[in-house]
């Protein structure tokens, strides 16, 4: 009876990954590249791969990137994370804010799954269509339309709101009918 050999450790497909992912991979990613817990462990020791938190390791020699807290986070989420409201108004450059938490939405079937959230996210539950979605870097995060919504749907500040909403129509980031949207939901929160 043959007994199935391991995958060797596919050294090229992981850094592929983790250079897609600013230097940063997966313990499932290592996984399906070939390489066992106990290989990542001995990779830990030597210093080519730098623990970051439990279950997400970086490529040592990598260089560092800007924002790349956004990229653990994301595969934290298990790379089922979209960047959204406040976090994706900054990123947009869309106003002035600078938001005290990252803000991320995951699908809503992971509402019920128990996990322990990193210090300083703010999850949020919905299922974001891939139209409503881009990419900063190597992360998704939500549209400019879908970003706004949102953030009026969250109460954030009108004025703040309305700074976004006139540097994204300025841009010609927003179609008529989500100006439209949103300035009137903002009008509404305003009055109510």
């Amino acid at each position: 009876m043959d007994s199935e050999k391991p995958a060797s450790p596919d050294k090229s497909q992981l850094w592929e990954i983790a250079a897609a992912q600013n230097g940063y991979f997966s313990l499932d990613q290592a996984h399906a590249a070939g390489f066992s817990s106990q290989l990542i462990r001995y990779h830990c020791k030597t210093g080519t791969f730098e623990r970051v938190r439990r279950g997400i390791y970086r490529l040592s020699s990598f260089p560092g990137s800007e924002r790349e807290d956004l990229t653990i986070l994301w595969l934290w989420s298990e790379q089922l994370g979209v960047f959204s409201h406040g976090t994706a108004l900054s990123l947009h450059e869309l106003s002035d804010l600078l938001p005290e938490r990252i803000h991320m939405t995951v699908p809503e079937s992971e509402r019920a799954r128990r996990r322990s959230l990193p210090p300083g996210l703010a999850l949020h539950y919905a299922d974001i269509p891939s139209g409503e979605q881009s990419w900063y870097g190597s992360v998704p995060i939500t549209s400019p339309a879908r970003t706004l919504l949102d953030c009026v749907a969250s109460k954030l500040s009108p004025g703040i709101l309305r700074q976004a909403l006139d540097q994204a129509v300025e841009r010609g980031l927003l179609d008529v009918s989500s100006i439209t949207s949103i300035a009137t939901s903002i009008d509404v929160m305003e009055r109510g």
